[in-house]
């Protein structure tokens, strides 16, 4: 296919190239980044999309995505799909989806699990939002990229689930770094807590496969010093999109909202920035239940 690419940071080049690496033809825009090997750039956004079958957008929030889909449908063809991989909120996703529809192009928000490893390994998976003829048509488009393409139904389910599954995510990790930390303050050896909680009903995500205690488990950024893998700074970003839509649905959160604020002190306050989203472990450590 022919396709544009917008937004080639960390996750966009790597995902551009994997792209090229399959044979599509691939014009790229950042207003900073290099070129990706096999991606020609264009001088503007609007360049990169004329012409193309696919645009995919991988921005930083909701307010880039309208600013640029607000200039790039304008110069695509009618029937082409603008493809947005970033995360951003389910309002943004629905109105971007609409201004597309408005000058007969098709629009998915397919937001991304995997990090920069599933981007530069081509292991992504994708949350899905949009019709199905769309779909369809980026289908060959997430197999390059990703390993797994979830269809959740029309536009803006995609951040849904992105959304949701981060609130998730976010909360469990806070939950095992609590645990850790009281295990240590109890004399359970960590391996042993590792060995129970992985094989019963305390078993996630969080502790099996991304375990934030060094030398426990499957590697991970705990045995890096918590260099990110997901960044602290990331994780508050969803935690706060997902406050963002329990407001505007209605929605009681109680536990997304105190994860959000944990992390938001924990990057804004304390020494999260910059660090992975596990580095609560050593964060809970330190403290005492006195605490705030």
């Amino acid at each position: 296919m022919k396709i544009g690419f917008i937004g080639l940071g960390n996750m966009g080049a790597p995902m551009a190239a994997n792209l090229v690496a399959a044979g599509h033809q691939v014009t790229g825009f950042d207003t900073a980044a290099l070129a990706p090997e096999g991606v020609a750039m264009a001088a503007s956004a609007a360049a990169a999309a004329k012409g193309a079958e696919v645009v995919i957008t991988m921005l930083p929030n909701g307010a880039i995505l309208r600013a640029v889909a607000a200039e790039v449908t304008p110069a695509m063809d009618a029937g082409a799909v603008l493809l947005d991989c970033s995360t951003v909120d389910v309002a943004s996703a629905r109105d971007v989806a609409a201004m597309a529809a408005a000058v007969g192009l098709g629009a998915l928000d397919a937001p991304v699990s995997g990090g920069v490893g599933g981007a530069q390994a081509g292991t992504l998976t994708f949350m899905v939002g949009g019709d199905d003829a769309s779909f369809a048509t980026a289908r060959p488009l997430f197999e390059v990229m990703g390993s797994r393409a979830v269809h959740c139904g029309p536009s803006g389910n995609g951040q849904a689930a992105k959304i949701c599954n981060n609130m998730i995510l976010g909360v469990t990790m806070i939950a095992t770094c609590e645990a850790f930390a009281l295990a240590d303050k109890l004399g359970l050896d960590r391996q042993a807590m590792f060995d129970v909680v992985s094989t019963s009903s305390g078993q996630s995500w969080s502790m099996t496969s991304y375990c934030p205690a060094p030398g426990i488990g499957p590697k991970s950024p705990a045995d890096s010093d918590y260099r990110p893998g997901f960044a602290a700074d990331l994780m508050l970003k969803d935690l706060r999109l997902s406050q963002e839509a329990a407001e505007a649905a209605d929605a009681d959160t109680p536990m997304g909202a105190l994860a959000a604020a944990l992390y938001a002190r924990f990057v804004e306050e304390e020494d999260g920035r910059g660090r992975d989203f596990s580095a609560m472990l050593p964060r809970f450590e330190g403290r005492r239940r006195a605490s705030p």
